[in-house]
């Protein structure tokens, strides 16, 4: 009998501990029901939402006691946390690429700064020169970039299988600055990328041209193909002359300059990187504007055709001594420079 009582008295104790439970849980959800409709949204911090989570993973009855809080955030903060834990755990054990030191940072800026004609090729050709290691991509992400058109591959073969024995010719205009217009006359080696002639004209004829086209290849230089286009200003006078120099003509089609590109590249170039920044007053002025320039382009200008090399060959310097600095050598006029090793001492540095 007593122990009947006793466990009566046992299950009353438990039922009213579960009623008082019960009791105060249901005043907490009032008061927070109540609070939520104050507030109109909580302020849910870090510590908040990983025990939430951790509940989420243990109590399959979490649902029923949100109030402030959505199942669908819940989930969420769970997804979230798992795609940071993956990032770091698939996070990359190598060390990357080394950084590139705040000098060349800077060399870099200045070049790009000081030759606004200039890409990261360019910029990458001449730091080769000076015998810094950067790669072209790495040059690209410090200075802006300028979308380039893709190159036209057509006569492609014919042009490597005979790139040594080949040279291209061809006229451009250029207005002076009363409105005249003046013909230039380049020729182009094809395999070095070097001007060997140019002139300036008036009234170019064909004698005219024939005359280039002797000065240029004296003697017993002349090259095996020449490729022009069909410019009636090539008139017979001048075939005759090629032919009799034992050089055979390769004439592009019509309205086709991709298929001589070399040359039309080099025009561009010199529209691009010279003219469209000057006035030409006259022939004469002209005649020493493309002196200049071709100068640079022969000696100085590096070319991605040539791997970053110049047509008459450029060393690739090294420093030579602790106290040496980066010197910067203005050419066409300060449109473009060169940039050489050179003691401090003898000269200001760039």
């Amino acid at each position: 009998m007593k122990t009947t009582i006793k466990l009566i008295r046992n299950i009353l104790e438990k039922f009213n501990l579960i009623a008082n439970l019960t009791a105060k849980n249901l005043a907490l959800h009032q008061q927070l029901i109540v609070l939520n409709r104050s507030i109109k949204r909580p302020q849910i911090k870090t510590k908040d939402r990983l025990f939430w989570i951790i509940l989420y993973l243990f109590w399959n009855n979490w649902q029923a006691s949100l109030i402030i809080l959505k199942p669908d955030t819940i989930v969420g903060w769970h997804k979230k946390g798992f795609k940071l834990f993956w990032r770091w755990k698939s996070r990359s054990k190598s060390p990357g690429r080394p950084r590139i030191n705040h000098e060349i940072r800077n060399l870099i800026h200045k070049m790009a700064m000081a030759n606004p004609l200039w890409g990261a090729p360019r910029i990458h050709g001449e730091l080769l020169k000076l015998g810094l290691e950067i790669s072209e991509r790495t040059i690209s992400n410090l200075i802006p970039r300028h979308p380039r058109k893709p190159s036209s591959q057509t006569w492609r073969a014919f042009l490597k299988n005979h790139m040594t024995n080949t040279v291209s010719i061809d006229f451009f205009t250029v207005p002076t600055i009363n409105f005249r217009i003046l013909f230039v006359f380049v020729i182009l080696k094809n395999c070095h990328r070097k001007v060997i002639h140019f002139n300036v004209t008036k009234h170019p004829t064909a004698q005219w041209t024939a005359q280039q086209i002797i000065e240029a290849f004296p003697w017993d230089t002349a090259p095996k193909y020449l490729i022009r286009d069909r410019d009636s200003i090539y008139g017979n006078y001048f075939k005759q002359r090629v032919k009799n120099m034992g050089i055979k003509e390769v004439l592009s089609a019509p309205r086709s300059p991709w298929q001589n590109p070399y040359v039309e590249r080099l025009i561009g170039s010199i529209r691009r990187e010279c003219l469209d920044h000057i006035i030409v007053l006259n022939e004469r002025h002209l005649q020493k504007i493309l002196s200049s320039y071709f100068e640079y382009y022969n000696q100085d200008r590096t070319h991605c055709g040539l791997d970053k090399d110049v047509p008459t060959e450029r060393l690739i310097q090294s420093k030579p001594s602790n106290d040496s600095k980066i010197f910067k050598l203005p050419r066409v006029g300060g449109l473009h420079n060169r940039y050489q090793w050179k003691r401090s001492s003898l000269n200001k540095p760039y």
